[in-house]
């Protein structure tokens, strides 16, 4: 039996509408959930996080990253053509990919991204070789002990078979989506009508990506229960109006990368973030690429907050009338936490901080010379930490990150294998690391 745990007289953040918000308030785990907040709750004989001077928050959620690339890191910070990147990513390096550099990527990923206080990532798998691929992948995502939706779809290289798809889903699903499952399985489907009818039978969450300049969502989609809450479309970038009515009376999830949008030029002063509120939609946060950035939600935060006073400011100024409102610090964080818990079907479970909830957990420090003071507990979140102020995260009541510190992980030992499986990758397709 496993001691209570105690996060005591920190500043608490719930993002639960029910829940308020305590300037100095404790937290109580028992097992994997949250048992009690309040602003003073007995000791007993709970292990104690001393939360003084520190936010504790629900963990991040990532709604969309692709986690098959992280031994690629800043492979290409400058590219803004998207063919020009498929042709590296898949072409070039992805066709090299065997088991052991799907699970090694993947998994660095994953540990990235606990560090940086992310407890739930929605992994948008367009690199799935065979099963073989897959359940590395799979395995990856639960040695780190994060929380993942692992979205199974077949690799972009043209060379690639999919004949696994769609029929690998059911032994996929057997395998990993129980009730308890910390690792779940969904469809990276694209536009295909088949391969989403056999995931909706299986009960499972079925990715698309959407930019408007390059796809369209056919009539075939309009049939009753094939578009609803199970559809995760993704950057919706440049959409007509025609398809976001149907997108919002189909009430699908919604996730946008601002970073990425930005990088590729898939977004203009329309803003998919902002056309999905409009639409009533809650649209989700997603860091999409490590071969520009990395597993960091912080700096997805900053984008989404500038990029939409940005575009909303320049309608205003060139004359538009009734412009929606600048977007607030509170919102930006909802949409790195409840809302991608709600894309990811995990609302019920994580996204807030509540009693009978998964506690996925992660304090920050506030005495950085960049933090202090707080006066502000959202704002100070979105503007000013940063994943080095991340102390501790614990993901369905297991502490994964403490004093700063990642537990039970070599990052020596990793770095040199995913440096190898890199130096493989780039051998194999005949390119050398930049500069």
């Amino acid at each position: 039996m496993t001691r209570p745990i105690l996060f005591k007289n920190g500043t608490i953040v719930t993002m639960d509408a029910a829940v308020p918000d305590l300037a100095t308030g404790d937290v109580l785990v028992d097992g994997d959930r949250i048992a009690a907040i309040a602003p003073a709750l007995p000791e007993g004989d709970a292990e104690i996080i001393d939360a003084t001077g520190c936010i504790v928050l629900p963990g991040l959620v990532d709604a969309h990253h692709h986690a098959w690339l992280g031994a690629l890191r800043r492979l290409m910070p400058d590219v803004d053509d998207l063919f020009a990147y498929i042709g590296v990513v898949a072409e070039t390096l992805g066709r090299h990919y065997r088991p052991r550099d799907m699970y090694l990527s993947t998994h660095l990923t994953a540990i990235a991204s606990l560090d940086a206080g992310i407890t739930t990532i929605v992994d948008a798998c367009h690199g799935s070789r065979g099963p073989d691929h897959t359940d590395a992948a799979l395995d990856a995502l639960a040695a780190s002990g994060i929380r993942a939706l692992h979205m199974v779809g077949p690799a972009m290289d043209k060379g690639a078979s999919s004949a696994h798809l769609p029929g690998d889903l059911e032994r996929l699903a057997r395998t990993w989506n129980g009730d308890n499952s910390l690792v779940r399985v969904g469809l990276f489907g694209q536009f295909n009508l088949e391969w989403w009818q056999a995931a909706r039978r299986l009960d499972m969450r079925i990715l698309t990506e959407f930019i408007g300049d390059l796809a369209t969502l056919g009539p075939e989609f309009s049939e009753p229960g094939i578009l609803g809450p199970h559809n995760i479309f993704n950057h919706c970038t440049r959409l007509p109006e025609t398809t976001w009515r149907r997108l919002a009376d189909a009430g699908v999830n919604v996730t946008v990368n601002p970073r990425s949008d930005a990088l590729f030029g898939f977004d203009d002063d329309s803003f998919a973030y902002q056309r999905a509120v409009d639409h009533g939609l809650a649209p989700a946060l997603g860091i999409d690429l490590d071969t520009a950035f990395g597993s960091d939600m912080f700096g997805e935060m900053h984008a989404l907050f500038h990029q939409q006073r940005a575009a909303m400011r320049n309608r205003r100024f060139r004359g538009e009338q009734d412009v929606p409102a600048p977007i607030t610090v509170r919102a930006v964080l909802e949409a790195a936490t409840v809302n991608g818990a709600r894309a990811a079907g995990l609302e019920g479970v994580t996204g807030t901080l509540a009693p009978g909830k998964q506690a996925d957990i992660i304090m920050v420090r506030t005495n950085g010379a960049a933090v202090f003071p707080v006066t502000h507990a959202v704002g100070t979140i979105v503007q000013a930490v940063e994943r080095a102020d991340v102390d501790t995260v614990m993901v369905a009541g297991r502490l994964r990150k403490r004093n700063g510190t990642l537990l039970g992980v070599d990052l020596d030992r990793l770095a040199a294998d995913v440096t190898a499986s890199r130096d493989h990758l780039l051998a194999a397709g005949g390119m050398h690391v930049g500069r």
